[in-house]
């Protein structure tokens, strides 16, 4: 029987909440909705591609305690505040999942910070060692 395990970035959104940053489920990875919130800091650049340049390292740095990476991102989902603005985190997105092409969706719409800009959440499965 596969455990169930859930990874903490230590945000303080995931204990007020109720959430988890991801959860691992036998090979399958699911990433909560991830903003461009430096954890560590708590702290939010004020644009769009900084934002989703930070999203990705902690996307990665969830990935990564799951025994994941993006080569292993099968799905995911934008939310952005302004379609518009989208096209500016393209190159960011190409860098790190260019090479995968997961399937995915964008959508617009409001989020719960008035500062965040985007937020990404992946699933990825675990290919066979």
């Amino acid at each position: 029987m596969n455990e169930r395990r859930l990874i903490s970035s230590g945000s303080s959104f995931e204990a007020e909440i109720g959430y988890s940053r991801a959860v691992v489920e036998g090979d399958w990875v699911f990433v909560s909705g991830t903003t461009g919130f430096d954890y560590k800091t708590m702290t939010i650049a004020p644009d769009i591609v900084a934002q989703t340049e930070q999203c990705m390292a902690n996307i990665a740095e969830a990935l990564a305690a799951a025994g994941s990476g993006f080569s292993d991102v099968v799905r995911v989902r934008y939310v952005v505040i302004d379609a518009a603005e989208f096209p500016a985190c393209w190159p960011t997105l190409r860098r790190h999942l260019g090479e995968v092409r997961p399937a995915s969706m964008m959508i617009e719409a409001g989020l719960m910070d008035p500062r965040m800009r985007i937020e990404i959440e992946v699933t990825a499965r675990k290919r066979s060692a």
